[in-house]
């Protein structure tokens, strides 16, 4: 019931294998000092083995125009196609690992797996992030991430969701307002002729 959650693209990858790519809403941050993240995939999924063997995953955010690849690759197993051929995704390695990212992904975390939860259904993959890429448009000139531009989804009990409008910022509850002199003004003269 604990919902809207992201909608995820992980990308993993095997030594002589092709890359493969899972849908995940079960994704999130753990810590921030060590930067951590959180997966939680089935056993059953073959994404789990991989991650499970090469110790690293990549975190791709989606996009509302990624919004039917990312359903279309978490509802095909990669143990039967070639997910980045079939949706036209673009492998992009970054120095940070040999698991591929999602080019066309705004965002990109690399993670390292530090250690796995077994917790029935699923196994929760604990990864510090090593590394981040981010699309230029994305960056202002003084290296601040305006993420609310880049039209991300979420998904909520089988239905993608586009994000909706800003409705205020971290502290907003408790910021002072700036008094307005003129305002202020306005309404004096207004009691004064009533």
């Amino acid at each position: 019931m604990l919902y809207p959650v992201p909608a995820v693209m992980v990308s993993c990858s095997r030594k002589d294998e092709k890359p493969n790519i899972i849908t995940l809403a079960w994704a999130g941050t753990v810590c921030s000092d060590p930067a951590m993240v959180s997966i939680s995939v089935r056993k059953s999924r073959y994404s789990h083995d991989i991650i499970t063997e090469s110790g690293e995953f990549v975190i791709n955010l989606v996009t509302s125009k990624l919004a039917r690849a990312c359903d279309w690759c978490g509802v095909r197993s990669g143990r039967d196609c070639d997910k980045y051929k079939e949706m036209h995704l673009t492998e992009f390695v970054s120095e940070f690992m040999d698991t591929p990212a999602i080019s066309e992904s705004p965002v990109n975390i690399y993670c390292r797996v530090k250690d796995i939860l077994e917790l029935g259904s699923h196994d929760m993959f604990i990864a510090e992030v090593v590394g981040v890429t981010v699309e230029n448009d994305l960056m202002d000139d003084k290296g601040r991430l305006h993420l609310d531009k880049a039209d991300l989804i979420a998904y909520s009990h089988g239905q993608y969701y586009t994000l909706g409008r800003n409705i205020g910022g971290f502290g907003f509850s408790v910021k002072k307002k700036p008094i307005n002199k003129n305002k202020k003004n306005i309404k004096d003269s207004k009691k004064k002729k009533h």
